[in-house]
């Protein structure tokens, strides 16, 4: 059952928990996890994070504009991926610490 992200609490959370994996498993992606993160709450209407075992699962759902998106980390090109509709979806875009911001921003400017 997704667990939605209403308050700022289990955001930060599941931030956190993004930083800490990045820094052992995915140092490709360090410093995007930020600037993502920034877009995330800019244009996001519903965030919503599965919970497994007590632990907020790797996978962001996010909802804008009637559609749904995931994000999660591609573990073979070592980039961030968000997805139409499910982790099964058609890559929509990647993101690493190489992608400009500007890029962040105006991909998520187009959800």
């Amino acid at each position: 059952m997704p667990k939605e992200i209403i308050g700022i609490e289990v955001l930060k959370e599941y931030i956190s928990g993004v930083m800490q994996r990045a820094e052992h498993h995915a140092k490709g992606v360090q410093e995007i996890c930020l600037a993502i993160a920034g877009a995330i709450v800019w244009k996001a209407d519903k965030i919503e994070v599965y919970e497994r075992q007590g632990k907020l699962a790797n996978a962001l759902w996010i909802y804008t504009n009637g559609r749904r998106y995931v994000l999660s980390y591609n573990h073979i090109s070592g980039e961030i991926e968000v997805k139409d509709k499910s982790t099964q979806g058609v890559a929509l875009a990647s993101f690493s610490d190489e992608t400009p911001i500007s890029t962040v921003k105006s991909f998520f400017n187009t959800l």
